[in-house]
Order: C-alpha cells, then sequence, then structure tokens
C-alpha cells in the first residue's frame, strides 16, 4: 500500500463514562455538562425572577409605609425586602454550579429570615412602648395585596424550579414565600382593626407576624438541613 494512502491506527475507545451516561452516536457524552449548564441557567432565572416580584412589592410598601407608619406593615416589608435579598446567594450558588454553595446558600437564607424576625420584633416592641396610630388605611390594606401577590407568584416561581432542580435551598425559599403570602394578610387586618378604633392592635398583629417568621425560620432549617 502506498504510504500516502496508508490508514494509521486510531484508538478510538474513548472512557467517556461519566455517571452511566454515554452518548452512542458520536462515542462522548456531554450529557452531565449540558444538564449542569441548563440547571444553573434555570435556577438563576427562577431567582432572579423572584427578586424582581419581591423587590418591587417592598419597594411599593416602603411607600405606602411612609404614609401609614404602620408596623405590621414594616415587619411585614422588612421581611420581604429579606426574602427579596436571598435569591443573591442563591444565584451565585448556581453560577457556581456547586450543591455545596447552595447549600451554604440555604443557611445564608435562614439566617436572613431570621434577623428580620428580630428587626421586626424590636420594633412591634418599640411601638408598644411607644403608642403611634397608623394612618392612610386604604394604602395600608393595599400594602397588604401588594404583599401577598408578591409572594404568592415568588412561591410558585421557587417552588417550582426547586423541585425540577432537586435543590432544598430552592425550595426552603418557596415555602417562606408561600407562608408570607398569608402573613402579608394580616396588614389588611391590621387596617381594618385600626379604622374600628383599636391602634393598639397594629403593633401586636406586627409581634404575631414576628412569631410567624420564626417559626418559618424553624422549618426552613429543617428543610436545608435535611437536603
Amino acid at each position: 500500500m502506498h504510504p500516502a494512502t496508508a490508514v494509521l491506527p486510531h484508538d478510538h475507545d474513548h472512557d467517556h463514562d461519566h455517571d452511566g451516561e454515554h452518548d452512542h452516536g458520536h462515542g462522548h457524552s456531554h450529557g452531565l455538562i449540558d444538564d449542569s449548564i441548563k440547571r444553573s441557567r434555570e435556577g438563576v432565572r427562577a431567582v432572579s425572577v423572584s427578586l424582581a416580584v419581591l423587590g418591587l412589592a417592598t419597594v411599593l410598601q416602603a411607600l405606602i409605609f411612609a404614609a401609614s407608619g404602620s408596623i405590621a406593615l414594616l415587619a411585614d416589608l422588612i421581611h420581604n425586602g429579606g426574602d427579596a435579598l436571598t435569591a443573591v446567594p442563591l444565584g451565585i450558588a448556581f453560577i457556581l454550579r456547586s450543591k455545596r454553595a447552595e447549600g451554604h446558600a440555604g443557611l445564608a437564607v435562614v439566617a436572613a429570615i431570621f434577623i428580620s424576625a428580630a428587626v421586626a420584633g424590636g420594633e412591634a416592641i418599640n411601638r408598644l412602648v411607644n403608642p403611634s396610630t397608623p394612618t392612610a388605611l386604604w394604602a395600608l390594606a393595599l400594602a397588604g395585596v401588594i404583599g401577598y401577590a408578591g409572594n404568592w407568584i415568588a412561591a410558585k416561581v421557587r417552588t417550582r424550579a426547586g423541585r425540577r432542580l432537586s435543590s432544598p435551598a430552592l425550595i426552603a425559599d418557596g415555602d417562606h414565600a408561600r407562608a408570607d403570602a398569608y402573613v402579608s394578610l394580616s396588614v389588611i387586618l391590621s387596617a381594618v382593626v385600626v379604622a374600628i378604633g383599636a391602634p393598639i392592635a397594629d403593633p401586636l398583629i406586627g409581634l404575631a407576624i414576628t412569631v410567624v417568621i420564626l417559626r418559618i425560620t424553624l422549618q426552613s432549617w429543617r428543610t436545608v438541613r435535611g437536603g
């Protein structure tokens, strides 16, 4: 055989069996890499959407708080703001495509929930000591609706993505937001009770919100540790 036409032996027996995955069409398996990139993008998308939704809700609630001075609303918006910011460590974890980073992000979520509870509780106690009647009650009720809607949307986005991606941190954050949606309804209750002449109910509702947040903290901790 002429040297120019000689076929040199070629060993195409590559070992690309990653976790049992093998692409029989090309002898190469990129499934693990592709799934990792897809998971990262979907995770980042979920936390970005929830950050935008809760961020907007928090800004609107803050504007209404400036007009009403409601401690129940303050507790809710502090918590919603902290909840929105939990998207930051979760987003970083998904960008890094690291399960360990997701675990750390889950712990950051729990810490943020606890800190928001502490701040809200402190403000409620201060208002009990130094009473003040909330104003702009219609706007206050609207703030409760805004908080409910923002948290419900964020919960749907986080929980669905968390289940698809098997991410305990995202699932914990979704459960947290879902509970927060009902907590926000207490702001509407505060507006109603103050309107009928019981302004002391506002800081008491703020304290009740604090207790609920602490319960959510414990539940989220168990979810993250269990994952």
